[in-house]
């Protein structure tokens, strides 16, 4: 008798996500095991469907993540560096705005995320990410909605 292939999970970096109810609301929807990882406690759901990881210290968390995600596993992140890791892993990464990150795309992301790293640190740029808008929520709602069925009918590779 073989046994019923794994069930992919969602991680959250959570962190300053600003899109973990998203996440619950889509989870719940389809069943699917969500693992928030934080460096501090913080509110989830009261349901064994999600789980809540603490671990403290920089880089921690991504290193928890980057290390314990699978492929088939879904992880949402606004870290490029973690994103590249987990892409590198086979897993399906969207950041908060609903942008895929694939073997594709995420060396320009890397580069991108780098270049403006170096020109703040320059003094050339200030600022960081745009803040978030109903647009942004919408098109990662609807990102993680296809991806979570790709997926399901194994027809996500990244």
């Amino acid at each position: 008798m073989s046994e019923a292939p794994r069930q992919s999970a969602i991680y959250i970096d959570a962190d300053a996500c600003p899109v973990k109810d998203e996440v619950y609301k889509v989870a719940r929807r389809y069943a699917v095991r969500v693992i928030v990882v934080a460096n501090a406690s913080l509110w989830i759901p009261n349901d064994p469907q999600f789980e809540l990881v603490v671990r403290a210290g920089f880089g921690v968390v991504d290193n928890y993540i980057a290390e314990t995600v699978l492929p088939g596993d879904i992880v949402i992140t606004a870290d490029i560096p973690l994103a590249a890791r987990c892409v590198a892993k086979s897993a399906a990464v969207i950041d908060p705005k609903g942008r895929l990150l694939t073997d594709a795309n995420i060396g320009e992301a890397v580069g991108v995320r780098d270049l403006m790293d170096e020109l703040r640190q320059s003094g050339q740029a200030s600022g960081g990410p745009s803040p978030m808008t109903s647009k942004d929520r919408s098109r990662f709602l609807a990102m993680l909605d296809q991806v979570v069925n790709a997926i399901r009918r194994g027809k996500m590779s990244s």
